[in-house]
């Protein structure tokens, strides 16, 4: 399952969008540019927008997903990505479009000028249904349904595998590889491979690091000689680094990875090409176009988060308030050192099917139970002072840490004294030095609060003493 999270630029979007997902894709040179593909084959872009790679008609960078329109429903077959960058896209119908930095005829319509919005590639490519693109970094190929392989673009190193070092402004079919049946294909800076349907990798190509490839290749050549019969390959054209995945699922890397230099492949412990430029590739981009798949069964946690308050599941339940909370007595226990010594047998709470709870508000001990099943605390700044209370009595430290988040988050000119105040009560040293430097920072208006006049007059003594100290009171 691939997780679109865990790549930073994702954060922006809410967790609504996110659960929209379907397919996506981190580039750019820093990993400052993403596309996704909504499950309603809707594509969505943000991020900086150089040389118009977004493919919204202008230069302006977003962080805001803006959608594009030209596939108008149809689904998105293949995506890659160069320097520049420029962008190519199949639809389901084998159409290929192309967008943003031309410098090099990259985008296949035999210009030099920046494309801002997707547009149509025919040349070469009339009556022939394109399924797979590759980007190298001012390069471009482009595999049809019949096994066909066009590159086209930057040829200083014989990266297009024409056979010379000429530049190419139209698709053009490489003839070295007719008649092999090419199945896949991928590009790396300036490189380029192909993975034909006997399992064998021929590239076309010379790496920026000669301990890599000492030498130039403009006609294509065999790596991973040898090994066992190659079932997918993949590099990308900003990171130096290549990996291949056999047909028993081994992944071998080799290339650049983290400033070492790999210069024959590498088996790895990974079961996916994705990992190897998660963890090995700089900048850390995705090399394809990723399917985000929905697993169908829980993880130990969400099963965890679903089954709290579960009347169907539950063997003990808390009364606060007149209100039941359905819980699991031996997940308490498991969880929480207080439950652990309460369900002992000497203690009369071990036998009860009802335990009622009166130290407590319903609100603060149903987030306290929530947090034990989640690890997460939602709760107002004004109820998280009585979670606070409880953590402290139940020596929950990490509940104590949260609770202190949230206050501190929740702090206003209104309530920091009282905060301060409870800082002090359930000595949270660092809670306290917070609400303090604030009501010091806020002096004028904390004085003026109905809190403030209310305060307990040995705290408020120490408060102005302390503030004194600080400097708060000046002449």
């Amino acid at each position: 399952m691939v997780d679109v999270s865990k790549w930073p630029l994702f954060s922006v979007l809410s967790a609504e969008q996110l659960a929209t997902v379907r397919q996506a894709c981190v580039f750019g040179t820093l990993g400052n540019e993403a596309i996704y593909v909504t499950h309603a084959n809707e594509v969505f872009v943000f991020g900086v927008n150089c040389s118009g790679c977004l493919g919204t008609g202008d230069l302006l960078s977003t962080l805001v997903s803006k959608k594009l329109n030209f596939l108008q429903g149809k689904k998105v077959i293949s995506l890659s990505y160069g320097s520049g960058p420029h962008v190519l896209l199949v639809d389901e119908d084998g159409q290929l479009f192309s967008w943003g930095h031309n410098g090099y005829s990259q985008l296949g319509n035999g210009s030099c000028m920046q494309v801002l919005s997707p547009t149509l590639v025919t040349a070469s490519l009339k009556n022939k249904r394109v399924k797979e693109v590759a980007c190298g970094s001012h390069h471009s190929m482009a595999l049809t349904q019949e096994g066909e392989v066009f590159a086209w673009g930057y040829n200083n190193c014989g990266q297009i595998g024409s056979g010379s070092t000429a530049n190419q402004s139209y698709p053009r079919k490489v003839t070295s590889l007719q008649g092999r049946n090419v199945v896949g294909i991928v590009c790396g800076q300036t490189s380029s491979m192909a993975l034909v349907d006997n399992g064998e990798v021929k590239t076309a190509f010379r790496e920026m690091m000669a301990i890599f490839f000492p030498s130039n290749h403009q006609s294509p050549v065999q790596i991973m000689a040898g090994k066992e019969r190659v079932v997918e390959i993949a590099a990308c054209h900003s990171t130096h680094i290549s990996a291949a995945k056999t047909q028993s699922e081994q992944v071998y890397m080799w290339g650049h990875c983290r400033g070492q230099s790999i210069a024959q492949p590498q088996l790895t412990h990974f079961s996916v090409t994705d990992d190897v430029f998660a963890l090995f590739a700089t900048p850390s981009v995705m090399w394809r176009l990723m399917s985000v798949e929905r697993d169908e069964f829980l993880t130990v946690a969400e099963a965890l988060r679903k089954e709290f308050d579960s009347q169907e599941t539950s063997d003990l339940k808390f009364s606060v308030e007149g209100k039941y909370i359905h819980v699991h007595k031996a997940l308490l226990k498991i969880r929480c050192e207080h439950f652990r010594l309460m369900f002992r047998s000497q203690w009369t709470e071990d036998q009860q099917e009802v335990i009622e709870i009166s130290q407590f508000s319903y609100p603060v001990y149903r987030s306290f139970l929530q947090f034990l099943y989640t690890d997460t605390v939602d709760l107002p700044p004004d109820d998280a002072i009585g979670l606070l209370d409880l953590a402290t009595s139940y020596c929950e430290g990490r509940l104590k840490r949260l609770c202190q988040l949230i206050i501190k988050r929740g702090i206003t000119v209104d309530n920091a004294l009282t905060l301060l105040s409870a800082a002090i009560h359930y000595d949270a040293e660092d809670l306290e030095e917070f609400c303090f430097r604030f009501c010091v920072s806020h002096l004028t208006q904390v004085t003026q609060t109905g809190a403030f006049w209310q305060s307990d007059g040995a705290m408020l003594k120490e408060f102005i003493s302390r503030a004194s100290r600080c400097g708060a009171f000046k002449n």
